[in-house]
């Protein structure tokens, strides 16, 4: 099962398109996902399909053979493939599949390119912040050694810095990365999960753009579920299983639990309160459900919270940038007005 991890979004997007598109051409289901095999694949993709070949051949569904396979094929992927061998229009549901899929994956890449910025920033001065401890303060210990006058306090707390990395340097950052690991392992901890992902939406602009990116998601995959025909209900559910983050996750798995009980969604929004559904949502909701319209209405959503993510992206970058510039400005400052007070101060007294 170790190699299912190594299908990646991409694959799976690739695989869709090219068989929603030998079975609208008329290529036998079985005989399709054959040709698929013998394509460049990799090879733990190859695999899954050999398996998904060998169980649509024994009279299994597509749907049924696919869910077999869960680390591959999701709640929302064979839900939908469900749908369409149930009303015979399985191409349709693929090539639909497919261009959601492929929004899925832009409003992915859309995420982790406002993200990749900061990230790049914090790794070159972590990188650079451990270079110049471990191999330049080290040597100015010798050099301050040889001043007989009382160093300045910036330079004093330099070489404490110093001192501290002479001896430990290497242990300090090996213990860091050591925590860094133990840290996701325990956040990923069954009751620190969702603790840890309910003070991650609350982070300044990050916090922001997680929220935004699950309301976005949120909102696609269920107007999708509901216009292929899913009732409200199982939608709900299948949909929770899709969202990342475990907040958003449990409480619309509640709402699925909750709609079965002849509440809508909108009258849950409003008594539950759940504090990461803005009332926009709610009332949008709302207004779908009295229309008729809700898959519409959903789907739009979905295209207001991916212009959002865009937006904030954008706005993102122009704020932090000044932040951290000004952060590495203050460091390297500090670090040269440590340097340079007692060479100062040492060439006035020799002028005295």
């Amino acid at each position: 099962m170790q190699l299912l991890n190594k299908i990646s979004f991409a694959e799976k997007l690739f695989l869709t398109k090219h068989l929603a598109t030998m079975i609208k051409a008329g290529i036998p289901l079985g005989e399709a996902l054959e040709t698929l095999i013998d394509q460049d694949q990799s090879s733990s993709l190859k695999k899954v399909l050999q398996q998904v070949v060998a169980q649509v051949k024994n009279g299994k569904s597509l749907a049924d053979a696919l869910r077999m396979h869960p680390q591959v094929f999701d709640s929302f992927y064979v839900s939908l493939v469900a749908v369409g061998e149930e009303s015979g229009t399985l191409e349709e549901s693929l090539l639909f599949l497919a261009e959601q899929l492929g929004k899925d994956y832009a409003l992915r890449q859309k995420v982790q390119g406002a993200m990749m910025y900061p990230a790049l920033v914090f790794l070159a001065t972590f990188i650079m912040g451990g270079f110049i401890s471990l191999y330049i303060l080290p040597q100015l210990v010798k050099f301050f050694d040889a001043f007989e006058f009382k160093l300045p306090l910036s330079t004093r707390i330099l070489l404490w810095v110093a001192n501290f990395m002479k001896d430990y340097g290497v242990l300090f950052f090996v213990s860091l990365f050591i925590l860094f690991i133990l840290g996701g392992a325990v956040v990923n901890l069954k009751f620190i999960k969702p603790l840890w992902h309910s003070f991650l939406l609350k982070v300044p602009l990050f916090g922001k753009l997680m929220a935004y990116s699950q309301l976005a998601r949120f909102s696609r995959n269920l107007g999708i579920l509901m216009k292929a025909g899913l009732p409200v209900q199982r939608s709900l559910e299948v949909t929770a299983v899709t969202l990342s983050n475990v907040k958003f996750s449990r409480h619309v798995a509640e709402m699925s639990e909750t709609i079965g009980k002849g509440q809508n969604i909108y009258q849950i929004l409003e008594k539950k309160q759940f504090g990461e559904f803005p009332k926009l949502v709610a009332k949008m909701i709302g207004v779908g459900e009295k229309t008729g319209n809700l898959d519409t209405t959903l789907l739009y959503l979905g295209d207001f919270y991916e212009e959002e993510i865009d937006n904030l992206s954008k706005n993102l970058s122009t704020i932090l940038e000044p932040i951290l510039l000004l952060g590495i400005g203050l460091i390297v400052g500090f670090v040269a007005l440590a340097i340079i007070s007692p060479i100062y101060e040492l060439t006035g007294s020799i002028r005295r």
